[in-house]
């Protein structure tokens, strides 16, 4: 039988909270650190990546961002890549604390925005190595992706918004919120014809579609891909051939510029490497990599 402990680790003096799985024996074990993407917490999609790695004897520890889940920060729904990247850090330095992980063989999980945010921690962290599922490689290149099937007034309109949201909060009035998905035509942070269903099916009753507007200037800046020459571990780059949320382009370029990266296509697009067939085969290349470390 499985086994659980909740744990809370301190990023920037805000609590967030995570879950560390045990696979049946003895440790230490080969831990994987597990971080969703764009605006979903630990209950969003990822149970089965979970159980697979734990069935295969690995530990596994999920946790939430700060301002998301049950980890602390408020405002509520607020996505600061640069937060994002320190929460990595201190769920990892809680992680290495723990008796239970091998410390030499910590490998960081992340999917989506988390791949870049994976991406970004491997070039400052010492670890095992990083998946990286459809990564979000470059802030910039998604935001041209998104020029490209919403049109540029869409992309003028969420520059509009994120700038009301930093006003509002400077002036105590709250963030002002953007849709995390919507519906082709609807005025969202991700707006492509799979970007609504892909997205929700992935959200339990309770998650909220929604995040503070000023993501719409901060995503061109974050661009993992500048960073990716400095992963020096090994790495496992999945690529969604068709995804239009994070260009394959991009993650390509990535995985080119670091030392170890083995890179696996799938001619599928962003959201259905979660679900049937994509995520089979995504996950049996996952745990032979694992299996090789």
């Amino acid at each position: 039988m499985t086994s659980m402990r909740e744990l809370r680790f301190v990023s920037d003096g805000q609590a967030c909270r995570g879950d560390l799985y045990f696979p049946e024996g003895e440790g230490p074990f080969l831990t994987v650190v597990m971080g969703h993407g764009f605006g979903l917490t630990r209950t969003c999609g990822l149970a089965p990546f979970r159980d697979a790695f734990l069935e295969a004897g690995y530990a596994v520890f999920l946790f939430d961002y700060r301002h998301f889940g049950e980890s602390e920060g408020m405002p509520r729904q607020v996505l600061i890549p640069g937060r994002e990247v320190a929460d990595w850090q201190a769920a990892l330095a809680c992680v290495r604390k723990q008796t239970e992980v091998d410390n030499q063989r910590i490998v960081l999980w992340g999917t989506s925005f988390g791949g870049g945010l994976v991406t970004t921690v491997a070039a400052r962290e010492p670890v095992a190595g990083i998946i990286a599922q459809c990564p979000m490689m470059d802030g910039m290149a998604s935001v041209l992706e998104v020029v490209r099937y919403a049109g540029l007034l869409q992309a003028l309109k969420l520059t509009g918004l994120g700038l009301w949201d930093i006003i509002s909060s400077v002036l105590g009035l709250g963030p002002r919120m953007l849709p995390s998905a919507g519906r082709p035509g609807e005025l969202a942070a991700m707006s492509s014809d799979d970007a609504y269903e892909g997205y929700t099916a992935l959200m339990p009753q309770g998650v909220p579609n929604q995040v503070a507007a000023r993501i719409a200037l901060l995503l061109p800046l974050f661009r993992p891909v500048t960073q990716a020459a400095r992963v020096t571990c090994p790495a496992l780059v999945l690529i969604c051939d068709k995804d239009t949320v994070a260009p394959a382009s991009a993650a390509q370029k990535a995985a080119a510029a670091m030392a170890q990266a083995t890179v696996k296509h799938y001619p599928v697009g962003h959201f259905d490497v979660y679900q049937g067939e994509p995520r089979t085969q995504s996950l049996a290349d996952q745990l032979a990599f694992l299996a090789a470390l």
